[in-house]
């Protein structure tokens, strides 16, 4: 059976609180019009890629914004301050590289200056009234002083006498023959000792090498 309304009756509307928001009923979440935009401006364009670019032009208009308050003459002062800087640094540098090599000098002379007080007394000694033995003994005491005090600022002696010949560390002058096989290479005298200052080789040993020839 059909029911119908009389004419002039007008249809009351539906609660609103009964029937909630639009955008509970529209698909994610958002109202659209019958022609799939946005009804609502406001809550900006549905399209990502109008967004995209609109963000990247606000970013570019930015940075051209900030790069127009560079001022060149200010860059170049700051170049000029940290090139007044660095030269300074460098000079400084240099410096305190000198004086730390003139400090370890001194110290290394410092230790030697009572050998060469010896040194001094034994050169100006009397020859008539001082016997060859006293000379030899001073002498003995002299070398042993220098010894020490170069030892304590880090030289080694290379006496290889009995050692296996090193090419690195010894210089072979000459070769004498031997018989015994298991002597072969093995130093049998010392022309000049050798002399390393804190593992850097300052001399090389110069020796006499037996050889065995079977």
């Amino acid at each position: 059976m059909k029911h119908s309304r009389k004419k002039g009756e007008e249809t009351p509307l539906p609660d609103q609180d009964a029937m909630g928001s639009a955008d509970d009923y529209a698909p994610g979440g958002s109202a659209n019009q019958g022609d799939g935009q946005s009804g609502d401006p406001q809550f900006g364009s549905s399209d990502p890629s109008a967004d995209t670019r609109a963000a990247t032009g606000a970013a570019e208009a930015g940075a051209a914004e900030s790069g127009a308050g560079l001022d060149p003459a200010s860059d170049r002062d700051r170049y000029l301050r940290l090139a007044a800087e660095y030269d300074n640094y460098r000079k400084r540098s240099a410096k305190e590289r000198q004086d730390a090599g003139t400090r370890a000098q001194a110290d290394l002379v410092r230790q030697l200056v009572e050998a060469l007080d010896d040194v001094a007394r034994f050169a100006h000694i009397d020859p008539a009234t001082t016997d060859a033995t006293t000379v030899v003994q001073g002498v003995d005491m002299v070398e042993k002083k220098l010894l020490k005090a170069l030892g304590n600022a880090g030289l080694e002696v290379i006496n290889p006498v009995g050692e296996t010949f090193d090419p690195a560390l010894h210089e072979a002058v000459a070769t004498e023959p031997t018989s015994a096989q298991e002597d072969d290479h093995v130093v049998s005298r010392v022309y000049q000792p050798g002399y390393l200052f804190k593992s850097q080789l300052l001399r090389p040993a110069r020796v006499v090498v037996k050889q065995w020839n079977g």
